[in-house]
């Protein structure tokens, strides 16, 4: 071998020395083979002749070592530096041609090694009593790159691997942006355990935001590099509990419903976290947005009154009213005074919407409503800016609103969404109580029994068979929020035909006294029911039974209607109330048309909300403050509306669900009419 083999093999030594100054060396992916082949054809002509039967560098101790250590690295800054990157003299040619296939091939493992040397410093051949020395690759690996772990070599390295493969993935996916909004979160402690994970949160961060400024080929060597370093919390961490919710933001989920899922998995079931939720960053955001917009004065709110409201946007009012609504148009005015010849109706009947509006409210002097106790989650108010002249803040052209019973848009379905419930199914059956002005901690639950006696309920919460699942089960209902349980189906093709029989148990009674109501929906349609009467622990009350027969749904109710009165709003049920106006609702008015849902508005007289309601709703907003929405959904109950006896609140009804409504009509004639909305 040559002479110059020696301070070749040197260089080597004192070059690998330096590589592993590091807390990792990494392995790149080569066929050892080629490399070892590559290894002998790269010497010049004349320096690697055939020494006996092989050339002279083509020993099995130097081509073990190479098969070793020849593709090993280090990466610093991101770049990658081979074993072969050194000065060698007669041997460049060959550390050249090694260092630039191991720099053309990818990174693809960690370099683990129990082993405190690697090759061989020399053997000796003792041929007709000379003893020859023939000198080899070797080199001592410190002890910080030795690995001690009883675990094998590959099990090692696949472990290192995968915490590679999740946290290159992590900084790739995560975005930074969730990644600050969660540290928000926990600053401002709104997140359950979030302390917890701040100190991984903000290192993480600081690899985030370095990675992003890389080009994509140091992007791959700095997941390689940082992997290693920092340790299985932040190499796995979008693996771990907080991984869920980073995980969600970064795809678009919205925040409140990112943060669920999150404290599903680590909070306890009666946990309850402050809502809404948001970030000061994006009040910042929303700030500057209403600034900019001029909706300064339209964020605060009151209830609206007679005076607001023109008598273009309203379909009837009775004499008193028309006194106090602003005419907009003197032709208006005279408009409603024509005279107009009634229709006779010898009998009471049905009458749809259109026609009721069409043909009965234009000539109609006095109208009264029959107010039942189903109706009791249709009650609502109309919600005027304390600012007329401010900007709508809203997707249509006015800046009113409105609220319903228990300060939301809508009644017990929307209840059943917001507490996570299926409500788009083939058949759904919710029940809702703890919604009256006393507190009601009784544990009610649904059960639904199905056609071959399987039962839906919260001991056997879904049905193999036919897919019916409770996905809602409240047992400690909070004090001034309704508490809602859920069955729904949501595959006609797998239910049975048969009988499914709907039932409310009293599971525990503490003292609760006020009852439930009850939904059955299909066909488009939602049957309520009413139960004023308080469950008592161990009391099963059958709701209704319905029957599917592979095709079509039939009901039968069971419930004993509910004919006591009570009060709703400063307004008697089972009695027939006066209205002051009857109007659509807001995103309705001025010819508007396709705004949202339409619903039509019953004002009673002397009805009077006894709740505070949201200012306004994350519904009603225009697009470009939807990115604001948790802000606003804060801004909605932080500015609730006022007390006021002045107000118009009444009974109200989306024109998407099919309910009814009796009417008693006066104009020329009085009659009495059941409205099918």
């Amino acid at each position: 071998m040559s002479v110059l083999f020696r301070p070749f093999r040197q260089s080597l030594i004192e070059h690998f020395n330096k590589m592993s100054d590091v807390s990792a060396l990494f392995e790149v992916d080569v066929d050892k083979d080629v490399l070892w082949n590559l290894y002998l054809d790269s010497f010049p002509e004349g320096t690697n002749e055939i020494f006996r039967e092989r050339r002279e560098h083509d020993c099995q101790s130097c081509r073990a070592f190479i098969k070793a250590l020849g593709n090993v690295v280090q990466i610093k800054d991101n770049k990658v530096v081979t074993l072969w990157d050194f000065e060698a003299g007669e041997y460049q040619p060959v550390v050249d041609a090694l260092s630039s296939y191991i720099k053309s091939r990818p990174v693809v493992d960690v370099w683990v090694n129990k082993q405190r040397v690697v090759g061989t410093d020399a053997t000796f051949e003792n041929k007709d009593g000379n003893v020859r020395t023939w000198e080899h690759f070797y080199v001592n690996v410190p002890t910080s790159l030795v690995t001690l772990e009883s675990e094998s070599e590959s099990t090692i390295r696949v472990e290192l691997g995968s915490r590679h493969g999740v946290f290159e993935r992590s900084l790739r996916e995560l975005s930074e942006e969730s990644v600050l909004t969660v540290l928000e979160l926990i600053s401002q402690n709104s997140l359950y355990k979030g302390e917890e994970w701040e100190s991984p949160l903000r290192a993480f961060l600081s690899h985030k935001q370095a990675y992003s400024a890389l080009s994509e080929a140091d992007k791959v060597n700095y997941a390689w590099e940082q992997s290693v370093k920092v340790g299985p919390v932040v190499g796995r961490i979008r693996n771990h509990s907080i991984g869920t919710l980073l995980i969600d933001l970064s795809e678009g989920m919205e925040l409140d419903e990112a943060v669920r899922r999150y404290e599903a998995i680590v909070a306890p079931t009666n946990y309850k976290r402050p809502k809404p939720i948001f970030t000061q960053r994006m009040l910042d955001e929303a700030r500057a947005k209403v600034e900019e917009l001029g909706y300064g004065n339209s964020l605060k709110r009151r209830f609206a009154t007679l005076d607001d409201i023109t008598v273009n946007n309203i379909l009837f009012s009775n004499r008193d009213s028309v006194k106090r609504m602003v005419t907009s148009d003197v032709f208006d005015e005279m408009a409603n005074h024509v005279a107009v010849q009634p229709k006779q109706f010898s009998r009471v009947e049905e009458i749809g919407l259109k026609e009721f509006v069409e043909d009965v409210l234009p000539i109609a002097t006095e109208l009264e409503i029959l107010l039942e106790s189903k109706h009791a989650g249709n009650m609502v108010s109309l919600i005027a800016p304390q600012d007329m002249t401010a900007p709508s803040m809203f997707k249509w052209n006015n800046g009113f609103g409105w609220a319903y019973a228990g300060n939301i848009t809508d009644s017990m379905k929307e209840r059943v969404k917001a507490a996570g419930g299926k409500v788009d199914g083939v058949l759904r059956f919710s029940i809702q109580w703890n919604d009256g002005t006393e507190h009601d901690p009784n544990d009610l639950d649904a059960h639904c029994i199905e056609p071959g006696g399987n039962e839906i309920y919260f001991g056997s919460k879904s049905s193999w068979k036919t897919g019916g699942m409770l996905d809602v089960d409240i047992i400690n209902p909070s004090l001034g929020v309704p508490a809602v349980e859920n069955i729904t189906w949501s595959d006609a093709s797998r239910l049975s035909r048969g009988k499914y029989s709907f039932y409310v148990h009293g599971f525990s009674a503490r003292r609760g006294k006020g009852g439930f109501r009850a939904e059955i929906e299909f066909d488009g349609q939602i049957y309520s029911f009413d139960y004023s009467s308080a469950v008592r622990q161990g009391e099963s009350v059958f709701v209704a039974d319905v029957v599917y027969n592979g095709s079509e749904f039939t009901i039968k109710e069971l419930l004993p209607s509910q004919l006591s009165s009570r009060d709703l709003w400063g307004v008697k049920t089972n009695q027939f109330v006066p209205a002051s106006v009857v109007m659509y609702s807001p995103n309705y008015w001025d010819a508007q048309y396709g705004i949202g849902h339409r619903h039509v508005f019953f004002m009673l007289k002397g009805c009077v909300n006894p709740e505070r309601p949201n200012g306004f709703f994350n519904e009603y907003l225009k697009e470009d403050l939807l990115k604001y929405k948790h802000v606003f959904e804060a801004l909605g109950s932080r500015l609730a509306v006022e007390d006021s006896q002045d107000q118009l609140s009444g009974v109200g009804f989306s024109t998407t669900k099919r309910n009814t409504v009796v009417v008693k009509v006066k104009g020329q004639v009085e009659r009495v009419l059941k409205v099918l909305i």
